[in-house]
């Protein structure tokens, strides 16, 4: 958590000294370390080593205080008579206390087969957390490339804007020449009004854009960001499936493994020390009717045959739980598998749409040039060349879209196989 909080402040840091660049890596970086559910690490963590801990202090000895009070119907009695032998009679009501501490020598596994367990939890709970964190790319890249759409729509509409306002002054030049009228003027100036409308439909959605990648980052950002457009070229080498997922089915795998260790830990025996001590009436001469201490040890061995009925089952058990994470992993991959190929041409169909964009740019333009021309000598009106003018700024919008597209998918494979 340390190395993450002090590697947040120097991004943040050389985010605001590099003339307040961000790439897409960057807002990753941000938003997962931003995001709330990161604390839970820390939290995963502790949790492990409280159980660990817990766990091994099964090897310390275990004390126990016991007492009992009793009264028996009846109790041993020898009946046996010879003169000057005076054979005492045992008291019906009995009374003991004792203390006793217990040492494990061996368990036949069991503490240690535990443990395996809680370290496959908390890895399988890590790995889980990982892949929720990583889910928030998905939310960065659509947000990113929104925001790349919006600027370079932004950018377009300043060249539309002096594009319209060198045809005004044009038109207005004519108007003066009597080639134009008033009407062509107005022509002329509801196009620069729509052109407006959309900018101010454009900033708006760029703010909201803009905000919700502040709180997604925990930064925050303006329009004045300059957002650095990534290059995908070496994001097209075959995709390999190297998602998240993958590594928490792997350690939910390890934690059934580990149930089989404890399973079988549970049908050996213990071997245990012990030491006790304490007052009894009788004591150990179960003759002296007088309350006295006393004090044994030595080992103890144990063997709990019940579990022996049960371990077939209980085995069968856990090769269903191990069946069904198979099915999951099984089930994951085939999702990924029918994903991948569609977003594979989903970019390959983008790259041979891009490589016309350019041509249909360039004929647009002699389109609207002719069209100038024409206007100046009087063979077509200005509401036509409007029309060439807004195809032509069609087709430089369709390009930027396209690129766009082109990168959000590229991406977007990249985030089905995190590929790196």
């Amino acid at each position: 958590m340390k190395r993450m909080f002090f590697a947040l402040i120097f991004l943040s840091l050389s985010l605001f000294a590099s003339s307040a660049q961000l790439t897409i890596e960057d807002c990753y970086r941000l938003a997962e370390t931003n995001y709330p559910a990161i604390s839970q690490y820390d939290i995963i963590e502790k949790t492990k080593m409280f159980n660990l801990s817990n766990a091994n202090k099964a090897y310390l000895p275990q004390g126990t205080l016991s007492a009992q009070a009793t009264w028996q119907s009846d109790v041993t009695s020898i009946d046996l008579n010879m003169p000057g032998v005076d054979i005492p009679t045992i008291d019906r009501d009995q009374y003991r206390i004792a203390a006793e501490l217990t040492q494990i020598i061996w368990d036949g596994g069991r503490i240690s087969a535990q443990k395996k367990i809680l370290k496959a939890n908390a890895e399988a709970d890590t790995k889980q957390l990982e892949s929720e964190i990583y889910s928030i790319r998905e939310r960065v890249n659509n947000i990113y490339f929104g925001i790349l759409l919006m600027k370079e729509q932004l950018n377009q509409l300043d060249i539309l804007d002096k594009e319209l306002q060198r045809n005004y002054d044009k038109v207005q030049v004519y108007s003066h020449n009597g080639l134009a009228n008033e009407n062509d003027l107005n022509v002329v100036k509801v196009e620069q009004l729509k052109a407006r409308q959309q900018r101010i439909n454009v900033e708006s959605n760029l703010k909201a854009f803009m905000q919700m990648l502040s709180v997604l980052i925990g930064e925050q950002v303006s329009s004045d960001f300059v957002f650095v457009k990534p290059d995908p070229e070496n994001l097209l080498s075959p995709p390999l499936i190297n998602r998240l997922e993958l590594k928490v089915f792997e350690a939910k795998e390890s934690t059934i493994e580990s149930q089989k260790s404890l399973l079988n830990a549970k049908n050996l025996p213990t071997i245990a020390a012990f030491a006790q001590g304490g007052y009894g009436k009788p004591g150990l001469n179960m003759f002296d009717n007088e309350l006295t201490p006393y004090v044994l040890g030595g080992l103890r061995v144990s063997w709990n045959f019940g579990n022996l009925y049960s371990l077939n089952n209980d085995r069968k058990k856990i090769d269903l739980q191990k069946s069904a994470l198979n099915s999951q992993r099984e089930t994951f991959l085939h999702n990924l598998n029918i994903v991948i190929p569609q977003q594979q041409i989903e970019i390959e169909k983008f790259i041979k749409t891009m490589q016309d964009d350019d041509e249909i740019i360039r004929l647009h333009t002699q389109i609207r040039e002719a069209a100038e021309v024409k206007v100046e000598n009087g063979t077509m009106t200005v509401s036509d060349l409007m029309k060439e003018i807004n195809a032509e700024e069609a087709a430089k919008q369709a390009k930027t879209l396209h690129e766009i597209q082109y990168l959000m998918s590229v991406y977007s494979l990249k985030y089905t196989t995190n590929q790196n």
